[in-house]
């Protein structure tokens, strides 16, 4: 419980680093990647991560995607559904939930005359969600196409506190002479999370925790806007193997721990591979999260996330898993994550 207040006491200052769970990534073929996709996504999961490739499906198509972190205690899911709805443009809808469930409250564990009662104990969830609605359309230049999200964020802590939220995304996708570029603009208007807190549900945390007297007023967190650059290109070797190779620029407009970073911009590179073999059995492994982290002596180590995953694909069914983590590779711990793509061309 002491967690939680500290967690309700940190919202009551206007925050920029919000929504981060929309930053984990969708689909164990672009985490396997290290989520190098901005360029050449062109799937139901553009939606989330560019909404510019979804004119390039020929079809409805559905996804799912499983994961759990900190060794099972939170929760990821998502699903994703897209249909075309001309020759030149699309649509899809996702939803993204991120929880910790049966957490114990126990604030209620002793009365007021002191005695423990351990059936005054109940069980809460915090979960965050994201719908995202994407619109694609390709414009009369040849190989250029752009999409735009339209973002619903609503975060839960029990019945302690609530939060919405609302941003825009846009995207762009250019190919021209086999070469793929990808620019993904997240959260352009800043998105804004505005909290309501149960002060009645609050008092009973301050009292059970001692030191924790404040009143936690309605406050607002901002997301700040962040730019993805893609360059993707895709080399075939005796009609049966294939290579494709990514690359990914990932900049945040503040100064931190990046690779590179200055007062104005902080850049973060990420780059993958994907081996297939007849379009059927694919390899795919990649490098990113580049931090340069102060160590107890004020020297600093440069770490990095390598990602790994393998994939297969039948008959419009897509099957991948990818051997990833959510930090860098010495302060987190692994995870399997497991997805499913179908492609509704099947059925017809």
């Amino acid at each position: 419980m002491a967690l939680l207040v500290s967690a309700l006491i940190t919202a009551q200052t206007t925050r920029k680093y919000s929504n981060e769970f929309m930053n984990i990534g969708v689909d164990a073929a672009a985490l396997g990647m290290s989520n190098s996709v901005v360029s050449h996504t062109g799937d139901v999961n553009s939606g989330y991560w560019n909404p510019a490739g979804l004119v390039k499906i020929e079809d409805n198509q559905l996804a799912l995607m499983h994961s759990s972190y900190f060794a099972n205690i939170a929760n990821y899911n998502y699903i994703g559904y897209a249909m075309p709805l001309d020759d030149r443009s699309a649509v899809g809808i996702s939803l993204i939930r991120f929880g910790v469930d049966d957490i114990l409250d126990t604030t209620q564990l002793i009365d007021d005359q002191g005695n423990i009662n351990y059936d005054r104990i109940s069980l809460f969830s915090t979960a965050d969600y994201g719908l995202t609605v994407s619109y694609a359309r390709s414009l009369p230049i040849d190989g250029l196409s752009y999409g735009v999200n339209a973002k619903i964020i609503r975060r839960i802590i029990g019945d302690f506190a609530t939060s919405w939220g609302f941003g825009l995304d846009l995207g762009v996708q250019y190919e021209a002479n086999d070469w793929k570029f990808g620019v993904m603009a997240r959260d352009i208007t800043t998105t804004f999370n505005a909290w309501a807190f149960d002060d009645e549900k609050l008092a009973t945390i301050r009292d059970a925790v001692e030191g924790q007297n404040q009143t936690v007023p309605d406050k607002t967190e901002i997301t700040i806007p962040k730019l993805q650059l893609g360059l993707s290109k895709a080399f075939e070797f005796h009609y049966d193997y294939t290579l494709l190779a990514s690359f990914d620029l990932n900049m945040r407009f503040e100064e931190n721990n990046d690779i590179i970073s200055s007062s104005v911009v902080s850049m973060n590179p990420a780059l993958g591979f994907e081996f297939g073999y007849t379009d059927l059995v694919f390899l795919r492994a990649g490098v990113g999260n580049f931090q340069n982290e102060l160590q107890i002596d004020n020297s600093e180590d440069l770490s990095f996330q390598p990602s790994f995953g393998l994939g297969f694909k039948y008959n419009g069914i897509q099957i991948d898993y990818a051997f990833t983590d959510i930090g860098d590779q010495s302060a987190a711990l692994y995870s399997n994550v497991f997805s499913l793509k179908i492609d509704f061309s099947i059925f017809r």
